[in-house]
């Protein structure tokens, strides 16, 4: 049972970091062009932080895929996972990779069928979409579980790492459909600490230390 963060702010990342949740990280080139800032030098510093699983998407068709994927796994080394969509071409890359011994997460995953190929491909992970799938009024996290469930009857060794989630419940039964990875944006990870009878519970502590202390 691992959390990811979904993110490209390393400042938020070296935070979170430091409480030992944190197992690893999943970002995209929206999310880096949002930050102003290049990808490698992202990359780079996510390492610097001490991140050891990190996912680095590449674009393009195939031999693109390939070439560029072989190139961030020797400038990162393991701490590399390499970013590849579900489609021929990024099939075709992830077979590729995986066979070269490199971890690939298979993204943009909407249906068991896809995950099953991924799979086949030799995929490390595979990231369903929750969020984008209830977007088009379908259940995402119904989907979690198809997945799991054809993974555990056949004894599949891909993870499934669900992604697009956005609130603090579907990271828990997201966990209870069968993933084994959840990764997140900072704010549904900081929601995680929250509930307000802890909030109250811890008031009425405080309230019954600072009166006992005075006793």
């Amino acid at each position: 049972m691992k959390i990811f963060l979904d993110t490209a702010e390393t400042d938020v990342v070296r935070k979170h970091f430091k409480t030992g949740l944190i197992d690893g990280l999943t970002t995209n080139p929206t999310l880096i062009r949002k930050s102003g800032r290049n990808h490698e030098e992202v990359y780079q510093e996510f390492k610097d932080i001490g991140l050891t699983d990190i996912s680095m998407e590449v674009i393009g068709d195939a031999s693109n895929m390939i070439s560029e994927g072989k190139r961030l796994y020797k400038k990162y080394g393991k701490v590399a996972t390499i970013k590849v969509p579900c489609t021929p071409n990024g099939l075709l890359a992830c077979k590729e990779l995986s066979d070269s011994g490199i971890n690939v997460n298979v993204t943009l995953i909407f249906s068991q069928s896809q995950a099953i190929l991924a799979a086949k491909a030799g995929a490390t992970y595979v990231s369903p979409f929750v969020g984008r799938v209830d977007d088009n009024s379908f259940g995402g996290l119904c989907l979690v579980k198809d997945i799991a469930k054809v993974y555990n009857v056949h004894g599949v060794k891909t993870q499934v790492l669900a992604a697009s989630l956005r609130g603090i419940r579907d990271v828990g039964r997201a966990f209870e459909y069968g993933a084994n990875i959840v990764t997140m944006p900072p704010g549904v990870f900081e929601g995680m600490y929250k509930h307000i009878l802890t909030d109250k519970g811890l008031q009425l502590f405080d309230e019954d230390y600072a009166a006992s202390v005075k006793e």
